[in-house]
């Protein structure tokens, strides 16, 4: 079985639709794919509609958090969307979306770049607004290469020039809220340095006593040794480890499948949760 368990799709920031995402991981090979967009479940519908026959969906969300002043992501898999605690906490995070990445084109504006709101509400069309949508507003204007050449200190990362914090989630309470609607959490690329400061390992250790289930430590943000270390850091708390693509569309340069999640960790992923469960897939629409 190959799986990937984090996607992303138009509902958030990346550039297929939820329907053209699970069409192609099928055509990708793979058996099972997991739709996290940021925050926000509004994908799950559509995706489950186009859900092509011999691929599985396994329905969930990336939740922004922050820690100790650090920024981090949160996946939450197959937890019930509709229990209103964790909705709650979801709406609050995806509302403050918008006058965060407005403020961010304020101080774009104040450093000379001409990006406007306009331009980047045009890119996010229907999806969360985010960083990467102002990102790609840059690389139209000229100002960077890439998407992720926006997101170092002299725009968009953490501390940057034109960053601009927005309401996140306290972690230990994202895993509160998760079990509570019957899902399980898994700590999104937790040694991805370069996107800025990491979360300490005695703090992973603490989310982990905390009900933690994983760390994704397959990630194209991870080089061999911190994947190395990772692996040892969850054989050491009892964690499991998964391994994902990200998957972005045209967005980012990494593609469905290219880090994977074993099958074993899979299967005790969809023993613990209890809030919604993997949908087969059966032709689509």
């Amino acid at each position: 079985m190959r799986i990937d368990l984090h996607t992303h799709s138009t509902a958030s920031d990346g550039t297929d639709t939820p329907a053209e995402l699970v069409r192609r991981a099928s055509e990708a090979g793979l058996d099972v794919v997991a739709l996290t967009d940021h925050d926000t479940t509004r994908g799950h519908a559509e995706a489950t509609a186009a859900l092509p026959a011999g691929l599985t969906l396994v329905t969930g969300a990336e939740l922004s958090c922050r820690v100790d002043g650090v920024s981090m992501h949160m996946l939450a898999y197959l937890f019930d969307p509709e229990e209103p605690a964790l909705l709650a906490e979801r709406e609050l995070v995806r509302d403050d979306r918008v006058p965060r990445a407005q403020g961010m084109v304020a101080r774009l504006n104040e450093l000379g770049v001409p990006v406007t709101w306009e331009q980047v509400r045009r890119i996010a069309g229907d999806g969360s607004v985010g960083r990467p949508h102002v990102a790609t507003a840059l690389v139209e204007l000229g100002v960077v290469a890439t998407v992720s050449d926006a997101f170092t200190q002299e725009w968009l990362a953490d501390g940057g020039r034109a960053f601009v914090e927005k309401h996140e989630t306290d972690p230990f309470e994202a895993i509160r809220l998760v079990k509570a609607a019957g899902g399980v959490t898994v700590f999104a690329h937790p040694g991805a340095s370069k996107r800025g400061r990491t979360v300490p390992e005695a703090t992973i250790a603490e989310m982990a006593a905390a009900g933690l289930d994983g760390i994704e430590v397959d990630h194209m943000d991870h080089d061999p040794d911190t994947r190395a270390r990772l692996r040892g850091l969850a054989r050491e708390l009892g964690l499991l480890v998964t391994g994902s693509s990200d998957y972005h569309g045209s967005r980012k340069t990494c593609v469905l499948g290219e880090y994977t999640t074993d099958p074993e960790v899979y299967g005790e992923i969809t023993r613990r949760a209890t809030g919604a469960f993997p949908v087969p897939g059966t032709g689509g629409a």
